[in-house]
């Protein structure tokens, strides 16, 4: 990845890297979080618990600052986050935090929205 477009992409409105994220991950068949003996999690403003995720392992490793510091992007592999993430989530009641940035807030969306709307992208793909 070119450094102008991590610039760019990371700039844009939370919205706009919402559907990147789709795009990209439906794309490029998996998807990034933080690992350290275990997966990142936080809280959204409601407290849930969510987990962060990003569309490319630069975007991942930006945000292992503060209290995420010391740990490394690790990919998920899209098959994986349909099959057992989303239930997973669903189960335990947590949502998504979608591409946050060390300045901007991510887009918090249910795992099933996330599961529908990275489905209906992958339509384009077949």
């Amino acid at each position: 990845m070119h450094d102008k477009e991590f610039e760019t992409v990371s700039a844009l409105p939370f919205q706009e890297r919402y559907a990147h994220f789709i795009k990209r991950v439906a794309d490029h068949e998996h998807l990034w979080s933080l690992w350290n003996d275990g997966w990142v999690l936080a809280a959204d403003n409601d407290r849930h618990e969510v987990v962060p995720v990003w569309p490319h392992e630069r975007y991942a490793a930006a945000c292992a600052i503060d209290e995420w510091a010391g740990h490394t992007p690790r990919a998920i592999d899209l098959d994986e986050w349909l099959e057992k993430w989303i239930p997973g989530l669903e189960r335990d009641g947590r949502l998504v935090v979608v591409f946050l940035t060390p300045s901007s807030a991510g887009a918090t969306v249910t795992p099933e929205n996330m599961r529908q709307e990275l489905e209906d992208e992958l339509l384009w793909y077949e």
